[in-house]
């Protein structure tokens, strides 16, 4: 297994242009979301009933994905589940509202990915997934890497 520094340097060699850089903050973000949404709106089993507001889908998704988060750096994986507390409470809350949740994120996640590939086609790169797929993984990583570098926080 590689390490997070193996894989954000492997990451960010395909990650060189500003504009693609500026896409990729808002994009990557953007994706994870439309991702929690559209798990969010699967529907839920009736024993998930017991836990109306805390069981469904993308949180029970969360749990692996933060264990691999765990694997790769720890201090990285505790920020990590802080956006994702942040993004939930935010579906949470436009789950209360008339927005389907499913719609939204089909559209949020398509357009993500559109502004994406325009991205690359900019830095004239392929995206990283399409070498190991880990790399979905890693995109997130990479940003709250940068953001623990600008705070001087090690990881």
């Amino acid at each position: 297994m590689l390490t997070v520094k193996q894989w954000l340097q492997e990451y960010d060699a395909s990650h060189q242009n500003r504009t693609n850089k500026r896409i990729h903050w808002v994009c990557v973000p953007a994706i994870m979301f439309s991702i929690i949404g559209l798990l969010w709106a699967i529907p839920r089993p009736a024993v998930f009933a017991e836990f109306p507001l805390l069981l469904n889908w993308a949180v029970i998704i969360a749990g692996p994905l933060l264990l691999y988060y765990c694997l790769l750096s720890l201090r990285l994986a505790f920020g990590m589940t802080l956006l994702l507390a942040a993004m939930f409470g935010l579906m949470f809350l436009l789950a209360q509202t008339a927005l389907s949740i499913g719609y939204f994120s089909i559209a949020l996640f398509v357009s993500a990915w559109a502004g994406q590939f325009i991205g690359h086609e900019i830095e004239g790169k392929k995206p990283s997934f399409f070498k190991d797929l880990q790399f979905l993984l890693i995109g997130p990583l990479w940003i709250m890497a940068f953001i623990y570098r600008r705070l001087g926080v090690a990881y």
